[in-house]
């Protein structure tokens, strides 16, 4: 039971937080030693760590806090943990741009919140300059020496998630410093080194570890495996480092001090490359980087996915190799098409009626049907027709939405837009993706950035690299060929698109997003989440509260959780009415109740002028802005 009098203590010290004066930025090269306290303390219950969560959950819940939202005239920044919303409000001050605010925050994120992303990562980037809008990928790809049967066990069968994930085998090549590089020479304001110096100042001074934190190093079960990370974060008996505990990592200092001198080539080059090919190839289970994959990385520039949605709005997000606009804006077509949404429940905590929530579960297995048969690289895989927007067709909506009856469809199978040659392809399996983090920035010049970035699972391969620096700490290295097919085929032998290829990009379902009058061409939002193949649920949940439902940012956030990925219905645990899950059970659907723990960030455009920011009460975020 969440207790009243707590989270309005905790309402308030964010409020306070939200209001309070930034402090002065030391130079790159005399970085003062600065201890930070936490930012909010969440409650983290001990079930949390050992209750059972869907293939689909990202990482494990750490408690719920109550955000109030929050109001700015000119600019702000929403950003998963308080320190790196500090730190991209620190830059916006100092005059920086969007993308300068965003490239700060990512960097203090490597450090405060190393369960989701970091410089061992990857990222998709959304942003606008006022005048266009750009896709930037910096999704990682695999090895040059990857193979397609790499996760395929003797038996011939896909290893477990559990176990393909951890070691050197799950490592691809990072791609966010080197995204988040080329993106600043185009966009950004401030000196690169400058961006540098807020996570610099923390990893060298000290940050408290927070609750949610804590949590996810006490509950997961490899990170101790790895020597690097278990001195770091662990005591000598084994357990995580306390809530409150001041930790410094003068590694990881060191590595940006690299990256802040040299740019990206301070990490895919010279020391810090080297041992993270030591790391990688020497591990237990050994991966197959080379000095070549990580030197010859190359981010590249898409162009958006534009789409337009209730012939009001514009809805811009992410081409293949992501899924998630896709799948998102295929699932609020298909709901088009039948009578709008009957909320029942004060906002923030309403829930729709059964026989829009029926539909909207078959909406998404059709999606994820079409989502697993197609979406990959496109430089590996063909988009239907030649262009993906055919998914998009209003003309092929409707026909997937004709085939939502009253009850649930016993199978589904992807569909076949107009002209579309059928495809000598297998559908990919469903398998697990967890640990990501979302930005949002607007700055005061109208440009604007929706960042999300990834390790995959929490903690990513449980590999830490302290650069070769010698030093504690260090950072993680990513899991991402775990986001490949673990199985090449299916079972009549067929290949599967997302199957691993060297040099390719596995699918996505990160859905960064830029909203803009469709008419006027205003932007009006910029939102995402974490949330592994859920994302798709939590950011079109999302827009549907605030576009559709009327509801503000963060009451649209706070909503109850919903979604399937083609099997079971999760519903958020503790949030629904027993008539509503008895009335979905008896539609034919298999309800399970657990935890959702989302992470989205937000910033909308207030009717009157001026932003309205909002982060999830599921996780530490907080919004800062002038």
């Amino acid at each position: 039971m969440r207790q009243r009098a707590a989270r309005a203590a905790l309402a308030a010290l964010l409020l306070a937080l939200a209001g309070c004066a930034q402090p002065p930025v030391a130079p790159v090269a005399a970085v003062a030693p600065v201890v930070h306290a936490p930012a909010m303390v969440a409650a983290a219950p001990a079930a949390a760590a050992s209750e059972a969560f869907p293939a689909a959950q990202p990482e494990r819940p750490s408690g719920w806090v109550d955000k109030p939202g929050w109001t700015a005239q000119r600019q702000m920044v929403a950003a998963a943990n308080p320190l790196a919303t500090e730190a991209g409000h620190e830059i916006l001050r100092a005059g920086g741009s969007a993308l300068d605010a965003a490239v700060a925050v990512q960097m203090v994120l490597t450090l405060v919140e190393p369960q989701s992303s970091g410089i061992g990562g990857g990222a998709l980037l959304m942003h606008f300059d006022g005048q266009r809008t750009e896709a930037w990928d910096g999704r990682e790809t695999a090895p040059a020496g990857a193979t397609e049967r790499m996760f395929v066990g003797p038996d011939g069968q896909p290893l477990p998630y559990a176990s393909a994930v951890f070691g050197g085998r799950a490592v691809a090549v990072p791609g966010v410093v080197k995204m988040l590089e080329a993106a600043h020479r185009q966009h950004g304001r401030l000196p690169w080194a400058r961006l540098m110096a807020p996570a610099i100042r923390l990893a060298e001074g000290g940050f408290a570890i927070s609750p949610r934190l804590h949590t996810l190093l006490q509950a997961d079960r490899l990170l101790r495996r790895d020597p690097i990370a278990r001195a770091h974060y662990y005591g000598a008996d084994g357990n995580a480092l306390p809530i409150g505990h001041v930790l410094r990592n003068p590694a990881l200092g060191r590595v940006l001090r690299a990256i802040a001198a040299q740019g990206s080539a301070g990490l895919h080059t010279g020391p810090v490359a080297a041992d993270v090919l030591a790391r990688v190839n020497t591990h237990s289970v050994p991966g197959t980087l080379s000095a070549d994959d990580l030197a010859g990385y190359k981010p590249l520039q898409r162009e958006p996915l534009c789409t337009l949605w209730r012939e009001v709005y514009r809805v811009c997000g992410f081409p293949p190799p992501s899924s998630g606009h896709l799948a998102m804006l295929q699932v609020l077509g298909m709901m088009e098409a039948g009578p709008p949404a009957r909320l029942q429940g004060p906002p923030g905590q309403a829930v729709p009626d059964v026989d829009w929530l029926h539909r909207y579960i078959e909406a998404t297995r059709l999606a994820y049907a079409d989502r697993a048969l197609y979406v990959a690289d496109p430089a590996f895989a063909t988009a239907p027709g030649g262009d993906w927007a055919t998914l998009l067709s209003p003309a092929y909506l409707a026909q997937r939405a004709a085939l939502i009856g009253p009850q649930r469809a016993p199978q589904v199978e992807a569909g076949r837009p107009a002209g579309v040659a059928p495809l000598a392809l297998g559908p990919m399996a469903d398998q697990p993706s967890h640990g990501t983090s979302h930005v949002s920035v607007v700055d005061a010049q109208g440009r604007a950035v929706a960042l999300t970035g990834s390790v995959e699972s929490a903690f990513g391969a449980r590999v830490m690299s302290d650069g070769g620096t010698g030093l504690a700490g260090g950072f993680l290295l990513n899991n991402h060929m775990t986001d490949f097919a673990l199985a090449p085929t299916d079972a009549q032998g067929r290949p599967v698109a997302n199957r691993i290829q060297p040099g390719k990009r596995p699918r996505s379902s990160m859905s960064p997003t830029l909203v803009f009058d469709a008419k006027t061409g205003q932007l009006l939002m910029t939102v995402g989440s974490p949330g592994g193949s859920f994302i798709i649920h939590f950011t079109g949940r999302t827009l549907l509260g605030t576009l559709a439902w009327g509801l503000d940012a963060q009451r649209a956030i706070d909503l109850p959780h919903f979604g399937s990925t083609g099997g079971p219905v999760w519903l958020e645990k503790g949030r629904f009415p027993a008539a509503t899950v008895q009335a979905l059970r008896e539609r034919g659907h298999n309800v399970q109740e657990t935890e959702l723990t989302s992470g989205l960030q937000a910033v909308q455009r207030r009717p009157g002028g001026g932003w309205f920011g909002a982060a999830d009460p599921r996780r530490e975020g907080i919004v800062l802005g002038d």
